[in-house]
Order: structure tokens, then sequence, then C-alpha cells
């Protein structure tokens, strides 16, 4: 099947995601994929249309049946995305716990200098 379709927009939807993680763990018949959804079949079968034209679903014919499985290298591209972003979101955490460190630390400091002034005026 040729990849017309941008992995980005077929994850988009929540059920093709469903499928995906469903398909990831084995192979269904149209059937068998309709039977987990409470959308009709003819939707399930244009979700699963779009997932193939993105390379996320393969489809197996065996005799008068279509077999769909995932194929999860198709996500390589979303994952290598994702991955550049990382690093960004590393440092502004990282830079958030040092201050809430700090921040945490100089709330006990200014509580331990009041504790001991009313000490002394007691």
């Amino acid at each position: 099947m040729i990849t017309r379709r941008d992995v980005f927009q077929a994850i988009a939807d929540p059920t093709r995601r469903e499928i995906i993680h469903l398909l990831s763990r084995r192979s269904h018949n149209l059937s068998g994929v309709v039977d987990q959804f409470r959308v009709s079949r003819p939707a399930i079968a244009k979700h699963l249309r779009i997932l193939a034209e993105c390379g996320l679903v393969e489809v197996r014919e065996e005799g008068r049946e279509k077999f769909f499985h995932a194929r999860l290298e198709g996500l390589r591209e979303v994952a290598d995305w994702t991955e550049q972003y990382k690093a960004f979101w590393t440092r502004k955490l990282d830079a958030l716990g040092e201050y809430l460190e700090q921040s945490a630390s100089r709330s006990k400091k200014s509580k331990t200098v009041r504790s001991k002034t009313k000490k002394k005026k007691t």
C-alpha cells in the first residue's frame, strides 16, 4: 500500500490510537476490530484504511478475509520528532526542581529565624 497520509494526522484521532494499541497485541480481521469499539463497521474500516495508508497498519489477506496488524516501526517518525524536544523539557523540569528546592530551603530558614525571634521576645 502506498503511504499517502501523514503519521501525525493518523494518530491525532483517539480511536485510531486505540486501534493501533489493539493491533499491536495481535492481528484481527475487520469484525474483530469492530467488536472492540462502539463505532460503526464503515467507520472502523475507514480508520483502518487511513492507518494502512500511512504505514501504521499492514493488511494481510487470507482467503476471503483480511487481517490487520500494527506496524509500530511507522511510529519512529513520531518518536524522532518528540525526541528533539526531550532535552528542552528535561532542562526546564530540572530548573523547576532546583527552584522549588531553593524556595523550600529559603522558606524553612525564614520559619526558623521567625521562631527564634518569637522565643527571644517571650
